[in-house]
């Protein structure tokens, strides 16, 4: 069974639907304006606390300082952190200090075999292999085995392409975002049929 996260959640009804829906983790873009989807702490709190507590909330951030992430991290507003800038080994390392234990994700853009140099050994609790921020692009799956370790696969994926990458890609988790939505919101019918795509592996 592959795992699956539901990013870019905004709205209390999008809430709604991953609390019926269940996948294992719903994201939510923090302080990054370049996203329509982007929100503040103050905002992400509310739909927190409407989430099932059986969904892992994760917050997504990019090039932000890490004693904001580490504030939200250690005061409940999310349970994980997943960084898709030009963090490196020494912003985790700082980020770690001040959030011990908690759980850390790096993204890295992958287009050609050169993208994996430095991937298998980065100290990211859980790594994530995407087309770009948000792009809504797929990439060459084939490429994913040179991660050399589990990953979450993102980027153009949605319910009807979903079994073809699991198959060709054999990811930990898988991430959607675009792929879900109808008109620029959350699809209720589009995240459970990715949930169960992803659980039918």
């Amino acid at each position: 069974m592959t795992r699956i996260k539901i990013c870019g959640l905004t709205r209390p009804c999008d809430i709604d639907y991953v609390n019926t829906a269940r996948p294992d983790w719903c994201g939510f873009i923090i302080n990054f304006p370049k996203s329509r989807r982007s929100l503040t702490p103050e905002q992400v709190r509310p739909l927190r606390e409407r989430l099932d507590p059986s969904i892992t909330a994760v917050g997504v951030f990019v090039d932000r300082p890490p004693g904001e992430i580490a504030a939200l991290l250690l005061d409940g507003t999310i349970d994980i952190a997943q960084l898709h800038g030009n963090e490196d080994a020494a912003y985790f390392a700082a980020l770690r200090s001040l959030a011990p234990g908690k759980e850390l994700w790096r993204a890295f853009r992958v287009r050609s075999p050169d993208d994996f140099d430095g991937i298998h050994d980065f100290p990211a609790d859980r790594i994530l292999l995407d087309s770009g921020q948000g792009s809504g692009l797929t990439f060459d799956w084939s490429l994913a085995a040179l991660a050399g370790r589990p990953f979450l696969l993102a980027g153009g994926l949605t319910p009807e392409n979903l079994p073809e990458a699991i198959r060709t890609a054999r990811p930990w988790g898988v991430d959607l975002s675009s792929g879900v939505e109808t008109g620029g919101f959350k699809d209720f019918q589009k995240i459970c049929a990715a949930v169960r795509a992803a659980r039918k592996d």
